[in-house]
């Protein structure tokens, strides 16, 4: 086990010249803070998503599988045992914009309540219903790297934008935890995202397994009906 974690299962990757930078600060992050909507983060998407996403806008296929296999290689350490602590708050568009098929999004699903058991790694969601959420303008990291260097990250089209004013850090850094406070728990967020895997359907593969307490949180949202025409997600009731 000690020689597989040593292995680089993805080497010679190639990253886009612009995010080559961001990669690099991912090999030696000690601790990443998330903010991601529309689509999954790529550190926690699988593979039939991130092949389906590269998909949209590249049309040649070694092209494609170069970029998905670029994409693996930085999850790697995030997945390890002991891994670097890695936060992702999920908007609930990422759950619900389909990427792919039905099928890739349920895989995705079940992907997002496996990683999220592991000891470094916590998923919680913004839910769309929650007016009163302070979210981010856009998708963002919080990278801190060995030494106590911090880096704010964001993305524009096809450009990355890194910043290290420390104010700067500061003022997005408490956005991220007041959103993180008042979002889903991590057991609740797991509880929704398995909404949404069994509204995607089971395609014919086991569901993912859960650990108690997420049964316990599935079970009452499962009784409720869900929309027979268009992809099934569950359509959330406003709190009173």
């Amino acid at each position: 086990m000690r020689l597989w974690g040593r292995i680089d299962w993805y080497p010679e990757v190639q990253h886009p010249d612009w995010f080559e930078r961001r990669a690099e600060m991912d090999a030696k992050a000690v601790a990443l803070r998330e903010y991601q909507e529309q689509v999954m983060p790529g550190l926690l998407q699988t593979p039939d998503y991130a092949h389906a996403l590269f998909s949209r806008r590249i049309t040649n296929a070694e092209k494609v599988e170069e970029r998905v296999r670029a994409r693996l290689s930085r999850q790697q350490r995030f997945l390890a045992a002991k891994g670097p602590l890695y936060v992702a708050v999920l908007d609930e568009s990422c759950l619900r914009n389909v990427v792919g098929s039905l099928a890739v999004m349920r895989d995705q699903c079940a992907h997002l309540l496996r990683v999220g058991q592991y000891a470094s790694i916590r998923v919680q969601v913004a839910p769309a219903d929650r007016a009163e959420l302070r979210r981010p303008k856009a998708s963002m990291a919080l990278i801190t790297l060995p030494g106590g260097d911090e880096w704010l990250y964001s993305e524009s089209l096809d450009r990355g934008h890194f910043h290290d004013d420390p104010a700067a850090f500061a003022r997005h850094s408490q956005t991220y935890d007041v959103l993180r406070a008042d979002a889903l728990s991590a057991p609740e967020s797991a509880a929704l995202i398995g909404d949404f895997m069994e509204g995607y359907g089971d395609h014919g593969q086991a569901p993912a397994e859960h650990s108690d307490m997420d049964q316990e949180q599935l079970q009452p949202r499962r009784r409720r009906q869900l929309h027979r025409n268009s992809p099934r997600y569950p359509r959330r009731r406003p709190c009173p």
